[in-house]
């Protein structure tokens, strides 16, 4: 049990550093979000850690493409100032 617990630790840990390195606000919500997601409706259908892993593997990834698009739209209808990362109400630097 205890080595169960230290896998699904040590998968969440590399998954949020993965999360730490995208791109845009809505790409990193939707790599947190679709992995957290997907480690439940992994263990919700295969009730193991290898499918608990698997499960938020895949949607960290759909998560992190749909945040993706979401923010290529932004930036396209300008929600996003130029050359900046934060949307309007972000920090000013």
């Amino acid at each position: 049990m205890k080595t169960r617990l230290w896998i699904v630790a040590a998968a969440a840990t590399g998954i949020m550093t993965l999360a730490g390195c995208a791109g845009g606000p809505n790409q990193q919500l939707g790599t947190a979000g679709g992995a957290v997601g997907g480690a439940l409706v992994g263990n919700a259908i295969g009730g193991n850690t290898a499918a608990t892993v698997g499960g938020a593997a895949v949607g960290g990834l759909i998560g992190n493409q749909v945040g993706k698009s979401v923010d290529e739209r932004n930036y396209q209808r300008r929600y996003y100032p130029q050359n900046s990362y934060y949307p309007n109400n972000g920090p000013s630097y």
